[in-house]
This record gives C-alpha cells, structure tokens and sequence, in this order.
C-alpha cells in the first residue's frame, strides 16, 4: 500500500539510489538522479522556470515505495553544464525542441518504456509539447499550475499584471534602456542578459527577480523574496533562460500546446490551478481542460502560483491514486 502520510503532508525526504550525467550534445550534460522503488511506476519530474532546476523537495510528492522518480536538471542550470550564468554559455543550442530531445534520451538511457509526467509553470508547457510529440511515451499527467506560454500569457506577466503592482512594474520597465521601454520588454531583458557587462547583467537579473517577487507578493504562500533571494549564479541563470525562452515565445506557434491538446486523448491528466494565481491567470488551465478529453481541472480556491496546502493535498492525492493504475 505504500507508507501512509496525513493530509498535506509530504512523504519523508529521500535520497536518490542513482544519478549521472548525460551527454545530449551541444556540449551539454544533463544531470538526472532517480529515487524511490527502482522497481516502481516511472515518473518524470519536469521543473519550472525555465531555469530553476530540480529539488529535493519535488522528491517527496511521490510515495517512494511505489514510484521509481526521475528528476533531472534542464540544459543551462541546477548542476547541468555548462551554467547559463556563464556569459560564454551558447544559448543558440537551449530551445524548447533540444529540451524535449534531452527527455527522450534520458528516458532511453534509463530504459523505461512509458512514464507519468509531473511538472507546474513551465514545466507544465514542456510536459504537454513532449507529451503531443511523444504521446505513447505518457502514461498521466500531473500539472500544478498550468502555462503554455503562448505570447499573451508572456505579455500578461511581465506587462498586463503590472496594472496590479504599478509602481514595481515601473521599476521593471525602467531596468531596461528608454527606447526599449514601450516596446518588448523581455526580449530587451534578453539582450542586457547578454551583455559583456557583469555589472549590466547582474543589475537586469535583479530587476526581473524584483518583479517576480512583487507578482506573487499578494499570495496567500507568497514569501518576500522568495525569486530574488536566490544565488547570484542560480539567479543569472534563472532570468538568462527566461528571458532566452520568452523573447522567442518557447519557439511554439501560435496556440500550438492548445490546437494540439487532441493528441493527448488517452492520457489520463489532472491539472491543479490555484484561482488566486495572477500570474498565471486559471482561463489557461480552463481552455486547456475544454480541449484535452481526458483531463480533469481541481480549482484551488486558497491558491496562487506558489501552492497551499490544499494544492499539496490534492497533487498528493491525484499521485497516490496514478499509482495504482
């Protein structure tokens, strides 16, 4: 049955009994570790931001006897390399395509043959653009928070939500060059991340992380400074991907994650979305149940972007229940 937990609590802390690097080309490896049941359901967590890499604590949403739980770094951050935070790191060969490559050969190299997807953010945009490319790989999917990052959600968080937060949105539109300041923010974000200036860099990836900060600041679970206090390298590397993959539109078109949700049919999916998410407003998750047959939508009602206890129960409920299948 598996070790028994109290409602909102994680399963305890565990260790990975396997990790490594895998070399996807490029110049890039790719850390993973696995933890858990190695003889157990397989299950892939995918991390958000793009940009934050894996954590311990992903680790203990998975009840470890019964699921064998791949983690892994994507290109550019966590403890893959080479880190986006330094300067000479080619951004050209980290796209939405190489990451959702990246998945494929780890899942190979590990030898599983289907696995459930978990991921919220961004991670639940490359879930569901690997999951329409690789269907028959999927068993469920797992999203907390869901984005596609299509461009009008991009615009709505670091432009459309500012009408909330006005004066922190100002200090976000003055951290780039005037002539840039009606226009794309993030793709000029981008161009000061790519800046042979440390100071510069430095200086736009502390405004961005401001930013973040103030946008999930009126959450219920909304820690000051919960972006910013970061480390410097992790911090560089964060607002680097970021903008890299926003400034393109994480090189989907237009609408695709959704036109395409048809593919999934088959796939089990619960998508989790806190109403209180300003960020990520819940009309995303909604259109995407609409048009994915097999996905159900749990509302929290207590929740932003950055969980609640509610959230937790309820992902932990929705695991508990996918591992039985």
């Amino acid at each position: 049955m598996g070790e028994t937990r109290d409602m909102a609590e994680l399963y305890p802390p565990i260790d990975p009994y396997d990790r490594g690097v895998l070399d996807v080309g490029d110049g890039n490896l790719v850390h993973w570790e696995v933890c858990g049941n190695p003889d157990g359901k397989p299950a892939l967590v995918v991390h958000g931001g793009p940009g934050s890499g894996c954590g311990p604590g992903h680790r203990r949403y998975f009840d470890p006897e019964r699921y064998r739980v791949v983690l892994f770094d994507q290109r550019g951050c966590g403890r893959s390399t080479p880190h986006a935070s330094d300067p000479t790191t080619d951004m050209t060969v980290n796209t939405t395509n190489q990451l959702i490559a990246d998945m494929e050969r780890l899942r190979q190299h590990l030898g599983i043959e289907r696995w459930l997807l978990f991921g919220g953010s961004w991670g639940s945009t490359l879930i569901l653009a690997y999951a329409e490319r690789h269907p028959q790989r999927v068993s469920e999917i797992v999203i907390p928070g869901v984005t596609t990052t299509r461009r009008s959600e991009i615009d709505w968080l670091y432009r459309g939500v500012g009408r909330f937060f006005p004066a922190e949105w100002q200090r976000f539109r003055a951290g780039v060059p005037e002539a840039d300041r009606d226009g794309d923010l993030v793709a000029a974000y981008a161009r000061l991340m790519e800046d042979p200036q440390p100071e510069v860099r430095a200086r736009a990836a502390a405004d961005w992380m401001a930013w973040e900060d103030a946008v999930i600041s009126l959450e219920p679970s909304g820690k000051p400074k919960a972006y910013s206090s970061r480390p410097p390298a992790a911090s560089l590397a964060f607002v680097r991907i970021c903008a890299h993959y926003f400034s393109h539109g994480a090189w989907l078109e237009k609408d695709e994650l959704l036109r395409n949700a048809a593919r999934l049919a088959g796939i089990p999916g619960v998508l989790i979305h806190g109403r209180l998410d300003m960020g990520s407003p819940l009309g995303t998750a909604w259109e995407l149940a609409e048009m994915w047959p097999d996905a159900r939508l749990l509302v929290v009602g207590d929740s932003g972007h950055t969980g609640s206890e509610t959230m937790s129960d309820d992902i932990l409920d929705t695991l508990d229940r996918f591992a039985r299948r």
